[in-house]
């Protein structure tokens, strides 16, 4: 009767795990799979808040012939910080695709989300990033906008950061968590500054309005957006996807209802046959960065797929 219990794994042991495993290789086959039709990955289900500001994301899905299948819940509340909390929350269930059975209940806090997120960013950079970024510039200094400079160091060489935020405070308190990372660490209250001096750019922020625009995008720059996952969203000015050469979605369907070539195909911008899959530049059905004079864009609003990955090899891992 014990075999039937479903595991319930905490946040302590989720950080405690993921040190030990590689992440990239999984989230990479990921989309790979999505992107060749092997990934069954339905509509984002989400709650959208106003007072106080928030979105929960249901994201579902499963690889064919695959082990499993996930349900991932998550929450976004912008204003927990004032309150001393954390502005994620969430939890992601791991089924048996043969059985339908709960084998694990991952109470993650919205922790493996992040995670994996910033895996993203990482696989894309790895594929769109200058071969030598002189700085990298990362426009939000909350939870995402460290872990996408964490997971970047893995790709990229460069070691100089320039971090922008709302307000000195919030820089000061990055500089301070991330002083042992391994970075030279600047920061600024002007996200030009970040197009100016930086040719990897990652932009993490729940921003309604542009931080971005085209004119201060620079030859041979790439962005990774992360933070559009929603309508409602938008970090760039549309027509710095216009003047890219190459942009690439996560998931080419999801991006026509949400995140920035939502926004620039809205504005008559782009074309939507403008923009590539992700798992296709992984897969080499698509060539990434071939130039160093290359703008690249990633437009990266969650996929299911990145989900399934990590939940099924920090369930492997435990089992080891």
């Amino acid at each position: 009767m014990k075999e039937n219990i479903p595991r319930i794994v905490g946040l302590d042991q989720i950080r405690k795990i993921l040190p030990s495993v590689d992440l990239l290789p999984a989230i990479e086959a990921g989309f790979a799979a999505y992107s060749e039709g092997r990934a069954v990955v339905p509509p984002v289900a989400e709650l959208l808040f106003n007072d106080p500001p928030g979105d929960v994301h249901i994201k579902y899905g499963y690889l064919k012939g695959d082990a499993h299948y996930v349900i991932k819940i998550a929450s976004g509340f912008y204003e927990n910080p004032k309150r001393g909390l954390s502005s994620s929350d969430g939890l992601m269930l791991l089924f048996c695709q043969k059985t339908g059975r709960l084998l694990c209940l991952l109470l993650d806090e919205g922790h493996l989300t992040n995670v994996r997120t910033a895996a993203a960013g990482a696989v894309a950079a790895k594929y769109l990033a200058p071969q030598k970024a002189n700085r990298i510039g990362i426009i939000g200094a909350g939870i995402q906008g460290k872990l996408q400079l964490l997971y970047l160091k893995s790709v990229v060489s460069c070691r100089k950061a320039l971090v922008w935020g709302l307000h000195q405070a919030e820089l000061e308190a990055y500089q301070e968590e991330m002083k042992t990372s391994g970075f030279d660490i600047q920061t600024t209250l002007e996200t030009g500054e970040i197009a100016a001096a930086c040719d990897l750019i990652v932009t993490a922020t729940p921003s309604k309005t542009p931080l971005l625009q085209a004119g201060q995008i620079r030859k041979g720059t790439h962005i990774t957006a992360v933070g559009s996952d929603t309508p409602e969203k938008q970090e760039l000015d549309p027509f710095i996807l216009q003047k890219a050469d190459l942009i690439v979605a996560d998931s080419l369907s999801q991006c026509l209802t949400r995140g920035e070539i939502f926004r620039a195909i809205q504005e008559k911008a782009i074309p939507k046959e403008k923009a590539v899959e992700l798992g296709a530049v992984v897969t080499g059905k698509v060539k990434g960065r071939t130039s160093d004079d290359q703008i690249t864009v990633a437009d990266l609003t969650g996929v299911a797929v990145q989900d399934i990955q990590i939940a099924k090899i920090v369930y492997d891992a435990l089992r080891d």
